[in-house]
């Protein structure tokens, strides 16, 4: 959610996928995969085909998206002056790998912003919408789960952190507000640092 990833990440899974006879738009990879981990896409995949993915397939994946992202990526706008305002601890808890995240946010300039606090769902057993990586980060940042504010733009990132106990706040840049049931949506980036504040202030 730190970054505008989701349009281009699965315009080119989608792309992938179709060159293996899993017909699928970008609009359907989106609805299936966003704030999901890489296990979700392996498991949607052996579904479909009856089959595991073919050797190599990720890397593909990652070696087209990454050339993707170096053309097109872009922080979410309005991100970095709202991380400016912000004056909370935070981390950052991610379905994606950390190769991902060394890229995408190196590559906007928000990694040194996060450094020793990025957390990712390949260091737990469940993914989003499961609240286990919710939970791992509190742990290891030293956190309890009811002191927690999640920022989420995915319905299974929403559902993950409720799951965990934690107060979510859904952006709803480019998820319909509806689908972000259970959290307090907001829809500019502006406006996050006044509701983390006032958060904060009646917790």
């Amino acid at each position: 959610m730190l970054v505008d990833s989701e349009a281009i990440s699965n315009r080119v899974l989608s792309g992938l996928f179709n060159e293996i006879g899993l017909p699928m738009t970008p609009e359907e990879s989106v609805e299936a995969f966003m704030g999901r981990s890489w296990k979700t896409v392996e498991a949607h995949a052996r579904a479909a085909l009856g089959r595991p993915l073919p050797d190599g397939f990720r890397r593909r994946y990652l070696d087209a998206m990454f050339a993707e992202f170096q053309a097109e990526l872009r922080p979410v706008p309005g991100i970095v002056d709202a991380l400016d305002a912000i004056d909370l601890p935070s981390c950052v808890a991610s379905s994606a790998s950390h190769e991902k995240m060394r890229f995408t946010l190196g590559h906007t300039g928000l990694l040194d912003r996060f450094a020793g606090r990025i957390f990712s769902a390949t260091e737990v057993e469940r993914g989003k919408p499961a609240p286990d990586l919710f939970l791992h980060a509190a742990a290891r940042m030293g956190w309890e789960p009811a002191d927690c504010a999640v920022v989420e733009d995915s319905p299974a990132g929403v559902e993950g952190a409720l799951a965990a106990g934690m107060t979510v706040f859904g952006y709803a840049g480019r998820t319909p507000a509806e689908r972000l049931t259970g959290a307090r949506v907001f829809t500019e980036m502006a406006e996050l640092p006044g509701l983390l504040q006032g958060w904060a202030g009646a917790a």
